[in-house]
């Protein structure tokens, strides 16, 4: 049976207020037609949903694969990405001697004030605003030990930031956070863009080039009486690592190249079939923050063929495609 779509903007005014909304909207990625991201089914058989009255929590997309969780008036970002500035990394000549900036009243008027910052590799379109974030607001920073070193060497006090490798559940209370031992996206030459480790503390980075990818992890954020929601930054997973997790949510990074056997079959059958699959980093992060989010002409037909591979992998899923900054709940 087809649920009945929300008002997207409605479902962003109750969220500012701190109400609670039923479902999620299922948006439609410009260009794309609604059949392909129609909400459709129920959660798999055997899988049953409980919801108690913790507090509310809301999740806003800030593009590649970051977020911004509210719950209650505690904020967690996972990958805060918003200067978005152009490298050339989509018009085909990316250019790693660009120099690092950040955006900082754009990023300042959109994270909040954050208590946990979450970050799955060290890539400058997860990693860029980090840094400004975590001093300006106090926030820890939970990575990899190269996260840690190029936190130091950014200026990030030590003791905000916190070495994880995976397996760790950490408990904060109003939400819990299981790290998960991942893997970066491979490319068509079945390699990593800007591959390396910083196991020392470096200088100060100053350019993209300077941001390795150094390990990846994903999360699963879980929400006290709500939702588990299973966060990736990039399109490779440990399948093993994965198995047992059964979020209610997953936030899927989109493919660059067919390099991994099987992706998404794979990935969704180990995850048990998320109710709710969301795809992300299938948008051009180097233009301005608006919606209908921009996508780049050789990134379309790959967001319609991973949308029409969830569909064919788990058909009682239902596909959300994000739009910017639009305040999600799940219930």
């Amino acid at each position: 049976m087809t649920e009945p779509r929300l008002d997207r903007r409605g479902l962003l005014r109750t969220a500012a207020v701190g109400a609670a909304a039923t479902g999620l909207a299922a948006t439609v990625a410009p260009g794309l037609a609604t059949p392909a991201v129609a909400a459709h089914g129920s959660a798999p058989a055997g899988r049953t949903r409980s919801r108690g009255t913790g507090a509310a929590a809301t999740f806003r997309w800030f593009g590649t694969a970051g977020w911004r969780i509210d719950i209650g008036t505690r904020t967690v970002l996972v990958d805060p990405y918003l200067s978005r500035y152009r490298t050339g990394l989509f018009e085909g000549g990316m250019n790693l001697a660009t120099p690092l900036t950040v955006a900082t009243s754009i990023v300042d008027e959109h994270v909040g004030r954050p208590e946990t910052v979450l970050v799955t590799h060290s890539h400058w379109d997860h990693f860029n605003d980090v840094p400004h974030i975590a001093t300006t607001s106090g926030a820890r920073v939970l990575g990899t030990m190269t996260t840690y070193q190029l936190g130091l060497a950014a200026g990030i006090p030590a003791g905000q930031l916190g070495l994880v490798k995976g397996g760790e559940v950490l408990d904060f209370g109003d939400y819990t956070v299981e790290v998960v031992a991942s893997l970066h996206s491979r490319n068509a030459a079945y390699s990593i863009g800007i591959p390396g480790l910083r196991l020392s503390q470096p200088p100060k980075p100053a350019t993209v080039g300077d941001l390795p990818e150094g390990d990846t992890l994903a999360f699963q954020v879980t929400v006290k009486d709500g939702p588990a929601v299973f966060f990736m930054g990039a399109s490779d997973f440990v399948e093993r690592n994965v198995s047992g997790l059964r979020p209610d949510v997953a936030m899927i990074a989109m493919a660059a190249s067919t390099s991994t056997h099987e992706y998404l079959p794979r990935l969704l059958a180990a995850l048990d079939y998320p109710e709710i699959v969301v795809p992300v980093h299938w948008d051009n992060f180097e233009t301005e923050l608006r919606n209908p989010p921009p996508i780049a002409p050789a990134d379309r037909p790959r967001l319609e063929a991973m949308i029409t591979a969830i569909r064919r992998a788990a058909p009682r899923s239902r596909i959300v495609v994000p739009e910017y900054l639009t305040g999600y709940t799940f219930g």
